[in-house]
Formats: structure tokens, C-alpha cells, sequence
């Protein structure tokens, strides 16, 4: 009867560790497309001399425009995973899970119409568009678009940081389903 108890404990254990282990890899994957993104933009300074501005600057909204969208869909890719393993899973590892959950209830997937119309992002656009009158009106984009890449940045570290958490418990409790 012990026995049987420790074979279902482990499958528990291995269960929830695959899962956050699965997630862990599309966040750190959403995390590169942002790095992605960013170092693109890094680069384009290479290309200053050639380039006018009016054609530099739009690629850089562009660029973060792009890895901000990829960023955003890999976000929805994690939700939808972690919806499927819920349902296949039982109320015991669900409830190590929920570090996870929290997070994508405090920040739920918005549509990337929403997230790109500017009239539904006041504080952003407020923003851009005093970062454009401030230093020139082509940077009005950009600062939408970096914006936008922040927003989807917190969110990959708030999944990080609950999975990092997920991990930790299962490192200082290895025993408890023993107890």
C-alpha cells in the first residue's frame, strides 16, 4: 500500500515538473524573440550612415512591432498549454500550478488589435507622442512600439518569475507528498 502511494506521489511530482518545465521553455522562447527584437534594433545603428531616417525609423517600429506580435502570440501559446494540461490533470498538481494561473488572470491575453489601436491605449499613445515632440515626430511609432515590447516583457517576467517559483517549491519540498 506504501508503495503504491510513493509510485502515484512520483507521478504527481513528474507530472507537474514536465509541465512547468514545458512552460519554462516557451517563456525563455518569448524572451528571445523579444531579445530578438531589441537587438535588430541594436543593429540598425549600422545602417545610419546609409540610411535616411525616414526609412531607418519606420523599420525600427516595424521591428519591434513584429517581435512585440510574436512575443504576444507565444503568450497566448503558454495560456492555451497550460488550459489543455489543467484539464488532463488532477486537483493535487493543479494546485502547484497556481503561481502560474495567477499570472495569466492578473494579465489576460489581449487581442493584438487592441494592443496596436492607439485610441484603446491613451497612456501609451500620451507618451509616444510626447517622446516624438520631445525629440523628433518620425520617434512617435517607435515609442508606441517599445510600449508595446515592455508590456509583453513584463508579462514573460511575471511567467518567469512563477515559474522560478513552481521550481523553488519543488526543490525545498522534495518530500512532502512522504509526509
Amino acid at each position: 500500500m506504501n508503495r503504491e502511494t510513493d509510485n502515484s506521489a512520483n507521478r504527481l511530482d513528474e507530472n507537474v515538473t514536465k509541465i512547468v518545465e514545458s512552460i519554462d521553455r516557451d517563456v525563455e522562447r518569448g524572451e528571445d524573440i523579444v531579445m530578438a527584437g531589441l537587438c535588430i534594433v541594436m543593429m540598425s545603428t549600422f545602417f545610419a550612415p546609409v540610411a535616411p531616417p525616414a526609412v531607418l525609423l519606420p523599420f525600427v517600429a516595424v521591428t519591434f512591432a513584429v517581435s512585440a506580435g510574436l512575443a504576444r502570440l507565444n503568450y497566448r501559446k503558454i495560456e492555451r498549454k497550460l488550459t489543455n494540461f489543467l484539464v488532463m490533470i488532477e486537483e493535487p498538481e493543479q494546485s502547484k500550478l497556481r503561481p502560474i494561473q495567477a499570472v495569466f488572470k492578473a494579465s489576460p491575453y489581449e487581442s493584438l488589435g487592441q494592443s496596436f489601436n492607439p485610441f484603446k491605449n491613451i497612456k501609451r499613445t500620451v507618451k509616444s507622442v510626447l517622446g516624438g515632440l520631445l525629440i523628433n515626430p518620425l520617434w512617435m511609432p517607435i515609442f508606441y512600439m517599445i510600449g508595446l515590447q515592455i508590456e509583453e516583457e513584463k508579462k514573460l517576467i511575471a511567467l518567469n518569475q512563477a515559474v522560478m517559483s513552481i521550481e523553488q517549491e519543488s526543490v525545498d519540498n522534495p518530500y512532502e507528498f512522504y509526509a
